[in-house]
């Protein structure tokens, strides 16, 4: 009874801790990198503390996705992946819904633990190496293409290259298979929230809609959805429910 999922109970428990933490800590980067500040300064605990209250939302939900980071990952290799992708991938979410960017520095350092994260596993197997930096051309190229079509087609960016640079980066924790998924995913949602702002007038036909918001929810969605149940309700949604 002390096992979850073959894990025992003590690091849900340790891992949600943790969660809480990083929470906190995703909102000073919220705070900061949109004024292209240091994150990492020595006045990080007084000068946060005159800044406002911990947002406890922002730090609960942190804490799930940990948690469920632990659970669903397929290996413990596979968790810590997850566990520094989380953070990351909340910063994004909240600094492009709030201000429309996604800041380089994030998308960089994302990068660089990619990097890692392929290397690694490229001693493995070389197989998992080519899988991640082909994730690489297929995550950035699709968003990459639709920006310069949208620039040729509309007279202007169709979506920003933060987005381009947070697919390229993604591309090396997933691989192509499933940067295709999250690609997909990613415009189904954009497409079904933004018809949704529009008819509710929340926002107006010539309004910026930030995409990275969604980017960050189909992420989540492949990182916490088996594969298989996926491709299974895409290929349902795309055949109109033909698929069998």
């Amino acid at each position: 009874m002390m096992y979850i999922n073959d894990i025992h109970i003590l690091w849900y428990f340790v891992v949600g801790v943790l969660g809480l933490f990083v929470g906190y800590f995703v909102q000073w980067c919220n705070m900061r990198l949109p004024e292209y500040k240091k994150v990492f300064c020595k006045d990080f605990i007084t000068t946060f503390a005159k800044c406002g209250k911990p947002s406890y939302i922002l730090m609960i939900l942190t804490a799930v996705l940990y948690i469920a980071a632990l659970y669903f990952a397929p290996s413990w290799f596979q968790a810590i992946k997850y566990l520094c992708l989380v953070p990351m991938l909340l910063i994004a979410f909240c600094i492009d819904y709030k201000h429309c960017i996604i800041p380089n520095r994030l998308t960089l350092t994302m990068f660089e633990l990619g990097l890692i994260f392929a290397f690694i596993e490229g001693m493995v197997s070389i197989n998992f190496a080519i899988d991640r930096f082909l994730g690489v051309l297929v995550g950035g190229g699709i968003f990459l293409g639709i920006t310069l079509l949208g620039g040729l087609i509309l007279g202007k960016e169709a979506m920003g290259l933060g987005d381009v640079k947070i697919m390229g980066a993604l591309g090396l924790f997933f691989g192509w298979r499933m940067m295709l998924i999250v690609s997909l995913l990613a415009f189904l949602i954009g497409a079904v929230i933004s018809v949704i702002l529009l008819l509710t007038k929340v926002k107006k036909t010539d309004e910026y809609i930030p995409f990275g918001p969604f980017i960050v929810i189909a992420t989540f969605m492949v990182m916490y959805i088996p594969f298989q149940y996926l491709v299974y309700g895409l290929l349902k949604i795309f055949t109109l429910g033909m698929f069998h």
